[in-house]
């Protein structure tokens, strides 16, 4: 019988269930525990909390769901993987470290770290070179909002994790590997598949995808039959348990809620699908509609048939940069005539506004509870009891927006009839943080990999 390798999913994002990781763990038996932290959005997050703290950048959840898991890792030999170090992979193994000590285990825990994924030092050096870090979406160049970047990172590849897991870890922290790469990366240790045999690598990919986002495979945030799915306060995470010939099974562990079918697995797949042909990572590309899906008893379900090949000579690289500030005001009015009351104080609004000078690059009105999903389509919501107007507005200019969240609290008392409440008080203005995806060629970015020291 073929050797299986098991690996379950325990985040799926950066603010996921923090009970997922335990739970995996103590749920029944797996070698490897995959913990995902990182969007786009994320890395600027982090990057702006190492401004103000170079002891920061990581995703400080990630501690607590080792201190959880810390004894499956020293006693039974359970291997974690994740790219929680955000920007500061090793100021996030310090912090583990320091929790390994303080319950005792810092001796059986071996820290591997990834580096090599941030350029934001090497951003000048890059565009010297000719790399022009274009916007993949509108080809402009990023000589055009250099000065504004805050963030770069490139997605890196299973072989960084790979190496570290040779090296004897049992705890691999990356920066901005991929999703996937964090599922695949113990399968090609495992089985010790070539680089070049593209369909397995493609099916460790496939594996990493449909496990990537957690519970969101397992009932979650599921279209399907989603009155139907069983016990979602008790979800089971999923776990994937594959073979060396690139067959995989994805179940969850017996007795947890939520449901594992051929359809959660199907929604998962085109989640961030793109060219369903050309599934692009930097390890293979992986070809979607060569995968076959299907049920294979309860909670379980078998994937296999997967085609790849090589990949490109490229990495994305996922850059934020700092694109003015915004602020969001709502107010709530309620029945009777409630959508109307709504639109005339938004009217009212945008004449005072105007009348100020105020100029912005958007200003922007939804009325939940009447069109905030569907726009127009959602008709005029005139039987709504209660329909909470919301107010957005982007500028350049931090002023400006602070000036706007000063006129939406007066209509309270000067505009429109029933409101109920001003929520959340006065709004908050925010810098606007913008996202521009590039490309860079591999032979630029050079990965390190180190086990931890302190």
């Amino acid at each position: 019988m073929s050797r299986t390798v098991r690996v379950g999913a325990g985040q799926g994002f950066w603010g996921d269930w923090l009970e997922a990781p335990r739970r995996q763990v103590e749920g029944g038996p797996i070698d490897y525990l995959m913990l995902d932290y990182l969007a786009e959005v994320t890395m600027s997050i982090l990057q702006k909390q190492k401004e103000r703290d170079p002891s920061m950048g990581y995703a400080r959840d990630f501690v607590g769901a080792m201190e959880s898991v810390f004894s499956a890792v020293a006693d039974r030999g359970v291997r974690v993987i994740a790219n929680a170090g955000g920007v500061n992979p090793p100021a996030s193994a310090a912090a583990v470290h320091t929790a390994a000590r303080k319950h005792g285990v810092a001796d059986r825990i071996r820290i591997g770290v990834v580096t090599g994924d941030d350029v934001l030092p090497r951003i000048d050096d890059l565009l010297a070179k000719g790399q022009a870090l274009a916007n993949m979406d509108t080809r402009e160049p990023l000589a055009t909002i250099r000065d504004r970047v805050l963030s770069a990172n490139a997605y890196i590849g299973a072989g960084p994790i790979v190496q570290a897991l040779r090296q004897g870890a049992n705890v691999v922290i990356t920066g901005r590997s991929t999703d996937t790469a964090l599922t695949m990366a113990p399968l090609l240790h495992e089985f010790d598949w070539k680089r070049d045999d593209w369909d397995r690598l493609a099916a460790g990919i496939v594996a990493g995808h449909i496990i990537e986002c957690g519970a969101q495979c397992s009932g979650g945030n599921c279209l399907f039959d989603w009155r139907n799915i069983p016990d979602l306060a008790d979800v089971g995470y999923p776990i994937v348990e594959a073979q060396a010939d690139g067959t995989f099974y994805i179940t969850k562990h017996p007795g947890t809620g939520g449901r594992i079918s051929r359809h959660t697995v199907i929604e998962q797949l085109v989640y961030e699908m793109g060219n369903p042909h050309e599934y692009i990572t930097p390890d293979v590309i992986a070809d979607f509609t060569s995968i076959q899906v299907e049920d294979a008893g309860p909670d379980r379900v078998k994937v296999s048939g997967i085609t790849g090949k090589p990949p490109t000579d490229k990495l994305k690289v996922s850059i934020a940069y700092r694109a003015g500030f915004k602020a969001v005001g709502t107010l709530v009015y309620v029945w009777p005539d409630a959508i109307e009351k709504a639109r005339l104080a938004d009217r009212v609004l945008r004449q005072r506004l105007d009348r100020l000078g105020l100029r912005f690059e958007e200003i922007h009105t939804e009325f939940l509870g009447a069109t905030a999903t569907h726009g127009a389509l959602a008709g005029d919501g005139r039987d709504a009891p209660e329909i909470q107007l919301r107010v957005g507005v982007r500028s350049a200019d931090r002023a400006t927006v602070e000036r706007f969240t000063r006129e939406i609290a007066p209509l309270v008392l000067n505009g429109p009839p029933s409101v109920t409440g001003f929520a959340g008080g006065r709004p908050k203005t925010e810098e606007v943080v913008a996202y521009w995806p590039a490309l860079v060629d591999k032979r630029e970015i050079t990965t390190r990999v180190e086990m931890y020291s302190p």
